[in-house]
């Protein structure tokens, strides 16, 4: 359904009612563009949308059915752009991605969101604030949502730091947890983060450099500022990619040496307790030829053998580490 739709003329938003009906002659007529929001429409809801501004089918039917990478496409006179916002859950610990789609022209801006880590409302407040950028037109629409993106991706990261940093504890605290699920889980949002990043570099980049139809030239500066920014937050991925992959070797070397611990005990624990059960299964035989039988303290004499040597054990398995 289409949640907002505006006509801007020298940056500054049309008060009259929107109507799409004739939309994109009323903007080649007065020099202005339109910018029209949709949220998840269905290929009957956005079909007047197509007609309208005449737009490829093959772009239509990725920006209806989404699951797309980011990528920049062009199609005839209409520049066609795919972005996966992401919001992080702390809660559960996961990254939720959305999908924005935007087709671009000279005379409009089509935007299509899927799913809530698209919200785009602040982004159209804050720039009908910014008059001078967006009577830069089209482009400058598409660069205030591009920013926007790339910029939550740090609110992601910084989400992601901090649990990782507490796994990371977990993994070296004295205590019985054993985090590796966790870690494992932490370092699955991480790669899927990877794959919606990386494939956005090429598009900002050819943005920043390259001539398109809806970007003004003077919009180059700012993409190229947006594409650094996106290098930032690809390094830091690698680098929190690389830290859980230590973590995780880590933990596996803490789990083992723990196993190897509890064995050490358990084995120490068997061989105190073998003494005195030998000796009681000698003693037990009961044989009359055995001297300590008759004689008066031969049972104290035994026990307190036992008990000597069983100490004995215990204060070299102590002092060994064993126990």
């Amino acid at each position: 359904m289409i949640v907002d739709a505006a006509h801007y003329r020298s940056g500054e938003r049309e008060p009259d009612a929107f109507e799409l009906d004739g939309a994109l002659a009323l903007d080649r007529r007065s020099g202005s563009f339109s910018w029209i929001g949709l949220y998840e429409p269905d290929e009957f809801e956005f079909e007047a949308v197509r007609r309208e501004y005449d737009l490829h089918e093959l772009a239509v039917e990725d920006a209806v059915k989404a699951h797309q990478r980011p990528k920049l496409e062009r199609y005839d006179e209409t520049l066609f752009v795919v972005l996966k916002p992401a919001i992080y859950d702390d809660h559960s610990e996961t990254v939720e991605f959305g999908e924005i789609h935007l087709f671009i022209h000279d005379y409009f801006v089509v935007v299509v969101r899927h799913r809530k880590s698209s919200q785009l409302v602040d982004v159209r407040r804050s720039l009908e604030a910014d008059v001078e950028t967006l009577r830069l037109g089209p482009g400058s629409v598409l660069h205030a949502i591009t920013e926007h993106v790339v910029d939550n991706y740090l609110t992601v990261l910084d989400g992601l730091e901090l649990d990782i940093a507490q796994v990371e504890g977990d993994v070296f605290a004295d205590s019985d947890v054993v985090p590796t699920e966790r870690i494992y889980r932490l370092l699955r949002q991480v790669i899927n983060f990877s794959q919606a990043t990386i494939p956005l570099v090429e598009p900002l980049d050819r943005l920043s450099k390259g001539s398109f139809v809806g970007v003004h030239p003077d919009l180059h500066d700012y993409f190229r500022d947006t594409h650094d920014q996106l290098i930032r937050v690809i390094d830091r991925i690698h680098a929190l990619r690389q830290l859980l992959t230590s973590i995780l070797d880590a933990n596996l070397t803490q789990v083992t040496v723990r196993q190897n611990n509890d064995m050490r005990k358990i084995s120490a624990w068997v061989a105190i307790a073998a003494v005195p059960t030998l000796l009681a299964g000698v003693w037990g035989m009961n044989f009359e030829s055995m001297p300590e039988l008759t004689w008066a303290v031969g049972y104290p004499l035994a026990i307190v053998f036992m008990l000597a040597i069983s100490g004995l054990l215990y204060r070299r398995f102590k002092a060994s580490g064993w126990l």
